[in-house]
């Protein structure tokens, strides 16, 4: 069990894949990219297996979300989820990506046992996705997002993240589009995990104002507590249901007290927390031919020593110096 001194427990990981990614979104990375992790540096597909055997098995996960970077970058992806799945207890899986590449990836993903994904899209413009993204690629995560649904990694669900002046006033309009679709929309909140560090608490588009915004449109109910549980997404039934929005207010409404995640980088570091200025070294251990035990104790020690909250609420809050690429959001 992966518990902690506030009694959380860990049930949920977060496993980077890769820090690349193929687009270059304003609010992550600078338009030149960022300095790669070296091939040595990153954990190999055997290693990732094993340590999601070990949290698995010895420490009580029940979820694997694989992140990036772009996840579907990764070369053994599909035969990452195959070896995963075949692990007993047997996790749920699913995949957090920007949905480019999904079009030709999302039958073998189905196939070798991956459950869901997550899908980023914060415009329902081309050219607004240009400026975003520096890349003009809306028409291929239009494909990707179609290609999930029709292979069956269900619920598909659809990411957004609102900037003032550039698509602030898309958030009536992208629901009724996830509706029309059948994916389930969740907004999030611009976090401070850039990697040229311009987020500005002022200036972001908070759940309030999206949830003004959507109100203007729809009527909103909002779902009991019991139904959200550890999830970081407040959900509302739209006109009645049943068909839900969720807003991540992870800077407005932080959800720290019901947290349930554990995160591991693409370089095998063990991270408590997104916000987290300490990571623990697990590939050193790996490659040092430790046995599992001592890398499951390695493991526990790092999630007892969890922080109580993010403290994003806190003026001297300082921004990780590893940006969201790196970490695996």
């Amino acid at each position: 069990m992966l518990i902690d001194t506030y009694g959380r427990v860990a049930t949920d990981l977060r496993v980077s894949l890769t820090d690349r990614c193929n687009l270059r979104c304003t609010y992550c990375m600078p338009e030149e990219g960022l300095q790669w992790l070296a091939k040595p540096d990153l954990l190999t597909d055997d290693e990732i297996v094993r340590l999601i055997d070990i949290a698995v098995t010895s420490l009580g996960i029940e979820e694997v979300r694989f992140t990036g970077g772009e996840p579907l970058l990764r070369p053994g992806l599909v035969g990452i989820v195959e070896r995963v799945a075949a692990l007993s207890p047997r996790p749920q899986m699913s995949l957090t990506t920007n949905g480019i590449g999904l079009k030709r990836t999302a039958t073998a993903l189905k196939a070798a046992g991956l459950d869901r994904v997550n899908v980023s899209l914060d415009t329902l413009r081309p050219d607004v996705f240009k400026t975003l993204t520096r890349r003009d690629r809306h028409q291929d995560v239009l494909d990707g997002l179609q290609a999930a649904r029709d292979a069956g990694l269900t619920p598909v669900k659809v990411n957004s993240v609102l900037m003032p002046g550039l698509n602030d006033d898309e958030a009536p309009d992208l629901l009724a589009w996830a509706v029309e679709h059948e994916y389930e929309l969740r907004f999030i909140e611009q976090m401070p995990l850039d990697a040229q560090h311009g987020w500005k608490r002022d200036g972001m588009v908070t759940a309030g104002d999206i949830l003004t915004s959507l109100r203007t449109r729809f009527d909103l109910t909002a779902e009991g507590a019991g139904e959200r549980g550890s999830a970081p997404a407040e959900r509302w039934l739209v006109d009645g249901g049943p068909h839900r929005v969720g807003v991540i207010a992870s800077v407005t409404r932080p959800f720290c007290a019901a947290c349930d995640r554990t995160r591991l980088t693409a370089d095998g570091q063990i991270r408590t927390c997104l916000f987290a200025q300490e990571e623990t070294d697990l590939r050193a251990a790996l490659r040092s031919d430790a046995p599992d035990e001592e890398i499951a104790r390695i493991w526990r020690l790092a999630m007892w020593g969890k922080k109580a909250g993010a403290g994003l609420d806190d003026p001297t809050f300082v921004q990780p110096t590893r940006p969201m690429s790196a970490i695996g959001g």
